[in-house]
């Protein structure tokens, strides 16, 4: 573990109004979101992060691998939202990922529907967001985020074409402390907007990489071919067949035609 590593270096002087004002630290865990979701079942306060220095058993959207070695982000915030709000949490992450490897890097990323943040067309984090909701009241959501800071990619077969680190990209050092504090600033900005989710909406609409390119899209079993042609508030994404049809996605993969 990097000495300066620790809870008290991300939240020392951290101006942020709700998230990260705790920081729970774990030095190695499976998963931060599993962590995270004992936290938010006792009841811990709003914004709290969870982070650890290396996550063993890490998961992507549909139960994938994530990985995470030591040197990499990978954390997890814990929420209490209004049930109104759900859509606007993914909007939120990726507008705060971006704009923190953006002002920590310079480097511009872009954000592939629904959850991936893009340097050079290669991904180079990924979201997941798990809620449980009873009945018309969110008990709790949590908002898990992996970022490649120093990963080696080509040591990785499997993801060794498609994905990118911040290290490869910007070829800077000590990235990963800096990247965290934007972003829990940035994440807390565009949270407090709420419940007025329209800027945050249109703002994360217009830095869509998706939107305008022919896409294939699989929800479920449904396979989805066409030009993305826009998203609605809520997140989903509006696909024109050749046909005309105008379909609606509002959960799955898409892969841009090409790539």
């Amino acid at each position: 573990m990097a000495k300066d590593f620790t809870a008290a270096a991300i939240t020392r002087g951290l101006k942020t109004s709700l998230i990260g004002r705790e920081v729970i630290y774990l030095p190695s865990v499976a998963s931060t979101m599993d962590a995270a979701r004992s936290e938010a079942l006792k009841g811990t306060t709003a914004g709290t992060v969870v982070i650890t220095g290396e996550q063993t058993g890490g998961r992507g959207r549909l139960k994938r691998r994530w990985l995470s070695p030591e040197g990499n982000i990978a954390l997890s915030i814990i929420l209490y939202p209004d049930i109104k709000s759900l859509p606007y949490l993914i909007m939120i992450a990726s507008l705060a990922v971006v704009k923190s490897i953006e002002s920590v890097t310079g480097i511009r990323a872009a954000i592939k529907w629904p959850n991936d943040i893009l340097i050079n067309g290669k991904k180079v984090c990924g979201i997941l967001i798990e809620n449980e909701v009873r009945g018309n009241k969110v008990a709790y959501s949590i908002v898990g985020i992996g970022i490649n800071v120093d990963l080696k990619v080509a040591d990785h077969a499997e993801i060794a074409t498609t994905a990118t680190s911040l290290k490869n990209e910007s070829n800077k050092d000590d990235l990963r402390l800096k990247i965290i504090r934007s972003l829990l600033m940035d994440f807390d900005r565009l949270y407090m907007q709420l419940p007025d989710g329209k800027p945050i909406f249109k703002e994360w609409r217009d830095r869509l990489v998706t939107l305008g390119k022919k896409v294939k899209a699989q929800s479920g079993s449904q396979i989805i071919e066409g030009v993305a042609e826009a998203v609605d508030e809520d997140g989903a994404l509006l696909i024109r067949g050749e046909g005309g049809t105008l379909t609606r996605v509002v959960a799955g993969d898409v892969t841009l035609r090409g790539k």
